[in-house]
């Protein structure tokens, strides 16, 4: 029994212990800590050293050294810091390091050394420069809070969303506050500061004095505080040496515990063991660690979700490991196997050693078509590293085109992405690019681009009818299209210009155009149509009235209307307008204004090109029976019966229709025999057919 129980320890009066090496540690400091800024992220996360920082003297010539290890001390990242001062080491929620400098200038970088962005803390902050400042962690992200030189606090609850706030001013401080830390209550971070005996809570608004319930007298000063990882526990240590342990919300005394050191601790933090729910407070001095308190929680916090512990483990590069948790918890492919390979691939393509050729293959045939994976993501990040030719390669692997064609621009191959865009016959897409390439090319660069590619210049052209019709007119002069060109004139002259000169220049223009597209009768047709704007002008001068726009017909109408009949006849044989359309709207026209007699008189003035039946059926259509049959007489024997109808003389039609003996008139006038009063013009019909049917 003695060999299973020789490497225990005891504990205590009823506990015991053993330990045994995991895995080896790997540190290899050259130098103390104290000697650096340290900052250690949770979850047994990595951890930052910036050696040689400025508040110790060294050579003007030494750089320091930015350090990142892992948890076991295995060097991750080594960089020279060329940047400004820094004041203080943090890492965020996504395990990214936040380095202070004295300016204010907050820099991120990644797990691996790899700088990510900057941001600046505000103008007063750089005019103040900064005294100390804190990493903090909320429901809503990683947050910054800065101590000014000026005795002022600034922060920002999400550095992922910046937004700067200045906390109030705290009544009579003059020097830095003895401690100070963040908290956070109602979803709102505070800053709890001590001067002296007081202690201050900063919201947004205002800076209220709070005193920590039960607090042993006598204490003239706090010298270090801290808060729970969760936000709910505070602990204060007095120049008494006594611990005072309670909730954040200093409404509550846990425990108070005198430690018989009045000498200010270097480090204080909140632990708990393992699977309870006590929680307690390291205590660290130059060479003493104490752990005080017993402060039950409430509420267990899950922090450290799988999806977390996979975004770790991606960071790390540990993707194999990653793959195996995915594949052995059965995650959905988007949300395992998938984004896994996705960031697998993203760090590929920063392998410079290896050729885009190789780089683009192996990605391919690692994810293939796998669900949830985006080829052009992975080819931003190529982009991002300055490898354009892979990122182009692997554009060829993604099948959306709208995810191809953002990126293709932004790497200046935009005539590339618009084959792309015409491929995946999106129109807005196209539009997209077309835009894009206007602004980026000369006006004959683009030309030539689009003369390429003809659906491309479909839609510009398309684009230009409703926006840019000077564009247009560009656009057929490049290609020698004067049939298009013509007709912009001819739009252009009706369009944008009023006075008769102009719009008759861009006639003329017009009609020179379809003559070079050998279109004679259009440009016939056009300059027929700057004589008649020329002659609608005249005509205006003359007699007044309104005349120009109106077509060639509705002048002639016009005329006769007025009782310029004459003019109208001159205008017909000007623009050799054919009688019997002449007499057609004469007809129409002095019917219109009921003038019976001059109607009678032109119908007199020459044998008639269509005939009388139309005469009766204008006079018909004004309800004019009367003028109607005088023309009924004159019509001939043909349409003889139906005008004889039309002005309801059934009796002379069946005479008519007899005489002529043809069936069809003897049909048409049966239909028109109605009632009693036509009964013996039907009969007689009938004995008409039969007579005939006999011979």
């Amino acid at each position: 029994m003695d060999c299973y129980t020789a490497n225990w320890n005891p504990l205590g009066d009823s506990a015991f212990y053993r330990k045994y090496e995991l895995y080896s540690m790997d540190w290899d400091l050259k130098e103390e800590l104290r000697d650096c800024l340290v900052a250690a992220a949770p979850y047994g996360g990595p951890i930052a050293l910036l050696r040689n920082p400025w508040r110790k003297e060294k050579a003007a010539s030494v750089r320091p050294v930015l350090e990142i290890y892992s948890a076991s001390g295995l060097p991750l990242a080594s960089l020279l810091w060329k940047s400004g001062p820094v004041v203080s080491l943090g890492w965020s929620a996504e395990e990214e390091l936040l380095c202070v400098q004295e300016d204010g200038v907050v820099l991120v970088y990644g797990l691996h050394g790899d700088f990510r962005r900057h941001f600046s803390m505000g103008n007063e902050v750089l005019q103040n420069r900064v005294l100390d400042a804190r990493i903090f962690h909320t429901e809503f992200g990683s947050g910054v809070a800065i101590l000014t030189g000026a005795h002022r606090f600034t922060l920002s609850a999400n550095v992922g969303d910046l937004k700067l706030r200045r906390m109030p001013e705290v009544p009579g401080l003059q020097s830095a506050p003895s401690c100070w830390t963040t908290l956070c209550q109602d979803r709102v971070a505070h800053i709890l500061l001590a001067v002296g005996p007081d202690l201050y809570l900063l919201d947004h608004a205002a800076c209220s004095a709070v005193t920590p319930p039960g607090l042993a007298p006598g204490v003239s000063s706090f010298l270090q505080m801290a808060v729970s990882f969760t936000y709910r526990h505070l602990a204060l240590f007095t120049d008494t040496g006594y611990i005072w342990m309670g909730t954040a919300s200093l409404k509550e005394k846990l425990c108070e515990f005198n430690c018989n050191i009045r000498a200010p601790p270097k480090q204080m933090v909140w632990c708990s063991r393992p699977r309870s729910k006590e929680r307690a407070v390291v205590v660290a001095w130059e060479r003493r660690l104490m752990v005080v308190g017993d402060a039950p929680e409430s509420i267990q916090y899950k922090q450290l979700t799988i999806q977390v512990l996979l975004d770790r483990l991606v960071l790390r590069r540990l993707y194999p490991l990653a793959i195996q948790i995915c594949e052995y918890l059965r995650l959905p492919e988007v949300q395992g196997v998938s984004r896994i390979l996705a960031h697998w691939a993203c760090y590929k393509v920063q392998q410079k050693d290896v050729s885009d050729e190789d780089v683009a293959r192996a990605i391919n045939q690692k994810l293939g078509d796998t669900p949830g994976v985006s080829y052009s993501d992975i080819a931003a990040r190529a982009y991002g590293c300055g490898r354009t030719e892979l990122a182009i390669k692997l554009l060829e692997y993604e099948p959306r085109s709208g995810e191809q064609v953002p990126l293709l621009l932004k790497m200046k191959r935009s005539k590339l992405a618009l084959s792309k865009a015409i491929e995946s016959g999106d129109t807005d897409l196209v539009f997209t690019v077309l835009l894009h390439l206007k602004n980026e090319l000369n006006r004959g660069d683009f030309f030539m681009t689009l003369r390429n590619q003809p659906m491309a210049l479909s839609l510009y052209r398309q684009f230009c009818k409703h926006q840019e019709l000077e564009t247009l007119k560009d656009l057929y002069n490049q290609d020698d299209n004067h049939q298009e060109l013509g007709s912009f004139h001819i739009r252009a002259s009706y369009a944008a210009e009023e006075r008769i000169e102009g719009r008759v220049a861009a006639l003329q223009s017009a009609a020179d155009a379809f003559y070079k597209a050998k279109n004679e009768f259009a440009a016939k047709a056009t300059e027929d149509q700057m004589r008649l704007l020329r002659l609608q002008r005249r005509l205006e001068d003359e007699l007044g009235g309104h005349f120009v726009d109106l077509s060639l017909h509705d002048t002639v109408t016009t005329l006769v209307l007025g009782g310029h009949s004459k003019r109208a006849e001159q205008l017909a044989r000007d623009f050799r307008i054919p009688d019997k359309r002449l007499w057609w709207l004469k007809l129409t026209a002095l019917a219109d204004l009921e003038d019976w007699e001059e109607l009678e008189k032109f119908s007199k003035s020459k044998k008639s090109p269509i005939g009388y039946l139309p005469f009766v059926e204008i006079c018909m259509k004004q309800h004019n029976k009367y003028e109607a049959k005088k023309y009924a007489s004159r019509v001939g024997p043909e349409q003889k019966v139906k005008a004889l109808l039309l002005v309801g003389d059934v009796a002379q039609a069946a005479d008519v229709a007899i005489e002529h003996r043809n069936e069809a008139e003897l049909t048409l006038v049966l239909s028109h025999c109605t009632g009693a009063t036509d009964a013996a013009t039907a009969d007689k019909i009938q004995r008409a057919r039969a007579q005939a049917q006999k011979k």
